[in-house]
């Protein structure tokens, strides 16, 4: 920096850069090194668990603090629409599993012959398996008829109750437990079995416990199931669809395709957060 005839006029050193000003911008409230890593890691070593479950019991502590994160998921116009419907006795888990069983054998006739063995094969639950079953559900009538930014987009209130999923998925991860959100079920027979009200939808129903391991990637991928898709094709520029419109968006694409190779090939490194 310069300053001219002892005045306060500053004129900027030109060796000063843009990273330069974007770091100095950041600093007041970017987390330290260490804290983006651990936020990082949480994020990329997550898995939905299904055959891992140890039968330990989870600490009351622990269920308090990831029920805690769920509850602080941002919601749109704060409405606040979820509930939490805590799931531990047997019996309970024995007729959710029963819907379960029902519905995978409905779903198994509707994928193609060539998959169909495949699919039965896979383990896609464990409610049985697992010390603790959670119900997220949305209370859609929560913040009245009339709710700020749900006002064109009614789903927005589902919406937020997914975010509260995400929040408790990974928290749990960050206290070593695993997450498997079980989809394949009738939402009007689970309804049923828990009572839940009407105008209330049930969202995600979830299994919680500590595992025996956390796999490297997902059990689906891994099995040929489905693969990763490559970040690089799903990011448009200007409009849906629209290519990269000049040399900035050309290096975030060459940018992007360098971070997913490496995390495809190496998994989650510490100096994702770092400059390279």
């Amino acid at each position: 920096m310069e300053i001219l005839n002892n005045s306060t006029t500053v004129v900027a050193d030109k060796s000063f850069s843009d990273r330069d000003s974007q770091d100095i911008a950041g600093e007041a409230h970017r987390f330290s090194d260490g804290d983006r890593n651990a936020f990082y890691q949480t994020i990329f070593s997550r898995r939905d668990v299904r055959g891992q479950f140890l039968p330990d019991n989870i600490p009351e502590d622990v269920l308090s603090r990831v029920l805690m994160a769920a509850h602080y998921a941002p919601s749109v116009g704060f409405m606040q629409p979820w509930n939490f419907v805590v799931i531990q006795s047997k019996e309970t888990k024995q007729q959710v599993h029963q819907l379960f069983d029902k519905a995978h054998q409905e779903a198994a006739e509707m994928f193609p012959p060539e998959k169909r063995e495949i699919y039965r094969n896979l383990k896609l639950e464990g409610i049985l398996e697992s010390p603790v079953n959670i119900c997220i559900t949305c209370d859609k009538q929560r913040a009245g008829p009339v709710v700020v930014g749900r006002t064109h987009i009614p789903e927005m209130d589902v919406y937020s109750s997914v975010c509260a999923v995400q929040n408790l998925w990974l928290a749990s991860r960050a206290e070593g437990l695993g997450l498997g959100w079980v989809s394949i079920l009738n939402p009007r027979s689970l309804k049923e079995l828990l009572e839940i009200p009407e105008g209330v939808v049930p969202v995600a129903y979830i299994c919680l416990g500590y595992v025996s391991r956390f796999f490297d990637k997902p059990e689906l991928q891994t099995a040929g199931w489905r693969q990763r898709l490559p970040l690089v094709e799903l990011v448009n520029f200007e409009g849906y669809g629209k290519p990269a419109g000049g040399e900035a968006d050309d290096q975030l694409l060459a940018r992007i395709s360098r971070d997913q190779q490496e995390l495809e090939t190496k998994g989650y490194q510490p100096g994702f957060v770092t400059a390279r």
